[in-house]
């Protein structure tokens, strides 16, 4: 069994957070065919989902998401593309509901240590690190040495 575990840091604010993790949800029931039920909390929300091969969770909280999940052994095969596959879903979304969101709380320190994918280019998350140098261009590959024609001996 492959194991699965993302986690996402927001400054969404919990009824933002369940707005995006409804979505999330209904998302997984149409294109996936999942089972979600969703436990509502004072202070976070748990998404339940599943279907055959796949069991797991979201936990929904004000400030972060944890996706914890289990792969049944014919989909653990492709765990590498199913967890980019959750990673770059939860992203779109995360980076969808901070559009939305009226008036965002400003990020804390820790928040901004851990730039996620859906990060702009002009985020403070993002490193201000010189660019590396891009490779140059590959070479042809060398063609073997010709054998000088020998003539009788």
């Amino acid at each position: 069994m492959s194991e699965i575990s993302i986690h996402r840091t927001h400054a969404l604010g919990l009824a933002q957070a369940r707005r995006i993790a409804e979505r999330w949800a209904d998302e997984a029931r149409e294109r996936l065919g999942m089972d979600c039920s969703v436990i509502r909390g004072e202070y976070s929300d748990t998404v339940e989902f599943g279907r055959s091969g796949v069991q797991g969770r979201l936990i929904v909280a004000a400030d972060h998401f944890d996706l914890q999940a289990r792969l049944g052994f014919l989909l653990g095969a492709f765990s590498a593309r199913i967890t980019r596959e959750i990673e770059g879903n939860l992203d779109r979304l995360l980076g969808a509901g901070a559009a939305e969101a009226p008036t965002a709380p400003a990020r804390s320190k820790a928040a901004r240590s851990k730039p996620t994918a859906a990060a702009g280019p002009t985020s403070p998350a993002r490193s201000t690190q010189p660019a590396k140098p891009a490779k140059p261009a590959a070479r042809p590959p060398r063609r073997p040495a010709r054998k000088a024609a020998r003539g009788p001996t």
